[in-house]
């Protein structure tokens, strides 16, 4: 199992530079865990292709439904003192500790393209390969 951000879900269904390492992640990595947070990140990535005329409103809906079903039954809710406390030590945003404080917790890598986070928490974190 791993943690991947919100940003890796959405390599893995929008076309782009980053998703045939999500693709290869996923076969090699199959279980991915999230914290609840995915899913409204992920649906604010999916309006803003709408907006830009990128996606259609029932492609976008028919993305975030794929998403929502591969990632069922691996969506955790993190604790607020742990995430308030990550993101008070390492200077990054709540958001992006809800991620780390879920990694740490189940004791797997958050998988992230986030340079900030990785450098801020490097035994915690690994980059798409």
């Amino acid at each position: 199992m791993i943690v991947v951000d919100s940003n890796v879900v959405a390599y893995l269904y929008l076309p782009g530079e980053f998703t045939a390492k999500a693709e290869r992640l996923l076969e090699r990595e199959p279980e991915w865990a999230v914290p609840l947070l995915w899913r409204s990140e992920m649906r604010n990535i999916l309006a803003l292709y709408i907006r830009k005329k990128l996606l259609d409103f029932d492609a976008a809906y028919r993305i975030q439904r794929e998403a929502e079903a591969l990632l069922a039954d691996r969506e955790y809710d993190v604790d607020s003192f742990e995430v308030l406390a990550l993101a008070r030590d390492s200077g990054c945003s709540a958001y992006d500790c809800e991620f780390i404080a879920l990694a740490k917790g189940l004791g797997v890598k958050l998988v992230t393209q986030d340079a900030k986070l990785r450098q801020a928490f490097p035994k915690l974190t690994a980059g798409l390969a």
